[in-house]
């Protein structure tokens, strides 16, 4: 069962945390306001390469601007369904009687979807009774609902070059939902099909989407394991490297003062720089894994939720995104790891108490790598 509660995760913009206000979809999947991301954008020129606030992918900026992103007509629907399942809801005028002032404004109860109105007992009741809106489908405002249930009442989204009409057709050629106004005017030649028809096709290309990312990020978490591991192992090293020398320098006491310095010096700047380099790599796989779970996420919340008309507008740019995000598995990243390798660190002590200072403490040995 579904709550205002839990829609808030998929009907918040990550920029301002506030409920989305016309959300538009970038090309990496990731939806924010369009007031949000014109301020984001607000130094870029159309043309422009602008960053994703979220995963850092660029992608130029349309020629009018942000203004001309896609709408994201799933969150939309999601946007709605938050406000029909909400308490406040329930405490609304009726939309369809409120216009007449003779008559004391009553509180809505249900919802048309048909008309798209908030109705009270008395307008739901002439609902019924007129055959042109008896078989109109109602929601009580208020009341939790099925996500499901309540995504597959809604009606499909409107086209936003006919407003007065939804969108019902998919062109396989544009690989866009159109309208039949729009199937008639520019697509009649193209091949295309009725939305339902190619939704159930786009929902298994999800699926094995799904299956794949998946897979993507066990490897990413693997990797950060396996990197913790190198981790803990190499700051262990260090730790032992440098009670030994400790233990020397006492041994020694003054005379080897100065070079016990100069060895933890180089110690540090051995762990600085080995930390430094496996820093740099873990951040850049948890910089993948976020864009991999963003992704996972998204993609789970269209497939399983989405109207078809939100399946079929979003999968082109799903499949595209993940086919993307897949063909880092193979790239510099997973090289990098590689060539990081394993370090061991190594003081060898001295056994014979001479002149020479480095020969009677010991050396400390560069980190030496073991491959994988």
């Amino acid at each position: 069962m579904a709550t205002a509660q839990h829609l808030d995760d998929i009907t918040e913009c990550p920029i301002c945390t506030e409920v989305y206000t016309d959300p538009r979809v970038l090309p990496c999947v990731h939806t924010f306001c369009l007031k949000c991301i014109r301020e984001w954008s607000k130094d870029k020129q159309p043309g422009d390469q602008l960053a994703c606030p979220l995963c850092r992918k660029e992608f130029a900026v349309p020629g009018s601007g942000v203004e001309d992103l896609p709408k994201n007509f799933f969150v939309t629907n999601f946007l709605q369904m938050k406000e029909l399942t909400s308490v406040e809801s329930k405490t609304g005028g009726c939309e369809a009687c409120s216009g007449d002032v003779a008559t004391e404004v009553k509180v809505a109860t249900v919802y048309c979807v048909e008309c798209q109105q908030k109705l009270c007992q008395a307008c739901q009741d002439y609902h019924k009774k007129f055959k042109i809106t008896a078989g109109h489908k109602m929601i009580d405002l208020g009341d939790e609902v099925n996500i499901e249930t309540l995504s597959n009442a809604l009606p499909s989204s409107s086209c936003s070059k006919h407003k007065e009409d939804y969108l019902r057709v998919y062109c396989m050629e544009c690989k866009v939902a159109i309208c039949m106004i729009c199937y008639m005017e520019s697509h009649s030649s193209h091949i295309c099909s009725e939305l339902g028809t190619v939704a159930d096709d786009f929902r298994e290309q999800m699926r094995r989407d799904d299956e794949n990312i998946s897979a993507s990020v066990d490897r990413c978490r693997e990797m950060l394991e396996s990197l913790e591991k190198e981790k803990n192992n190499f700051t262990e090293q260090i730790a032992r490297a440098g009670t030994k020398i400790n233990e020397k320098a006492e041994q020694l006491k003054q005379m080897i003062d100065d070079h016990k310095e100069k060895l933890m010096n180089e110690l540090s700047s051995m762990k600085q720089k080995r930390m430094k380099d496996i820093e740099s790599v873990r951040e850049e796989i948890e910089t993948e894994l976020l864009s991999l779970e963003s992704y996972k996420k998204y993609l789970n919340e269209v497939r399983q939720k989405g109207t078809a008309c939100d399946i079929a507008t979003a999968a082109s740019s799903l499949h595209n995104r993940a086919e993307e995000l897949l063909m880092y598995d193979v790239g510099r990243v997973k090289r990098r790891k590689a060539d990081l390798g394993h370090a061991v660190v190594i003081f060898t002590l001295s056994d014979f108490v001479i002149d020479h200072v480095h020969i009677t403490f010991g050396q400390l040995q560069s980190p030496v790598n073991a491959g994988n």
